[in-house]
């Protein structure tokens, strides 16, 4: 870890982390996107294959569900800093492709300092976790995601926390009925989070 907190000089640290294995196998690590100034820092699990290409996080088909969802609840992406539990693509192959594997707990602890910096130099209003990988890097290994999904809790570092499904829980539905209403909980979940900046 550099010594500075500067998002600028982490974000050009990171692609030299050997912290786990999983840079073997990425393209790169993807750090955070969005303003030092964020209000709220949104936390996923880890880069998809398109975001490990491009090396910016939320850039793929989830990216795009979380844009609309963000829309819908009426969080303005100037206020968002985005960004992952763990910073490189863990995958597996099936055919040509390359499929999303779940990071194992160790992977989580050690891009443990990376999220914690980001945390340092954003210092939100607001953490919001997407998904249960998430939310256990932030809460712990104790937390239950289905039992406090969409509450407003102490987080750390005295903040709050909003934790919510993953976007790609969305498109995993598998129907059309089942994806409306996934995303709809989820737009309602960041609606929690909208209203804890307004005050409410």
């Amino acid at each position: 870890m550099p010594a500075s907190r500067s998002l600028a000089t982490l974000r050009k640290a990171v692609d030299a982390c050997r912290g786990c294995d999983l840079y073997k196998r990425a393209t790169q690590a993807v750090f955070g996107a969005g303003s030092r100034d964020a209000r709220v820092l949104l936390i996923g699990e880890q880069p998809g294959d398109r975001e490990d290409q491009e090396g910016k996080p939320f850039v793929g088909p989830a990216g795009a569900l979380l844009t609309r969802a963000l829309g819908a609840a009426k969080l303005d992406p100037a206020a968002i800093y985005v960004t992952n539990a763990v910073k490189h693509f863990s995958w597996e192959p099936r055919g040509k492709r390359r499929i999303h594997k779940k990071p194992r707990a160790s992977e989580i602890r050690a891009c443990r300092p990376w999220l914690d910096a980001e945390l340092e130099a954003v210092r939100p209003d607001l953490i919001v976790c997407l998904g249960a990988t998430a939310s256990l890097a932030v809460m712990g290994a104790a937390f239950r995601l289905t039992a406090h999904r969409g509450e407003v809790l102490p987080g750390p570092g005295g903040g709050r926390v909003v934790a919510t499904i993953h976007p790609s829980a969305v498109l995993r539905a598998p129907d059309e009925a089942g994806r409306r209403e996934a995303f709809e909980g989820l737009v309602a979940d960041l609606a929690v989070a909208a209203r804890v900046l307004r005050g409410a």
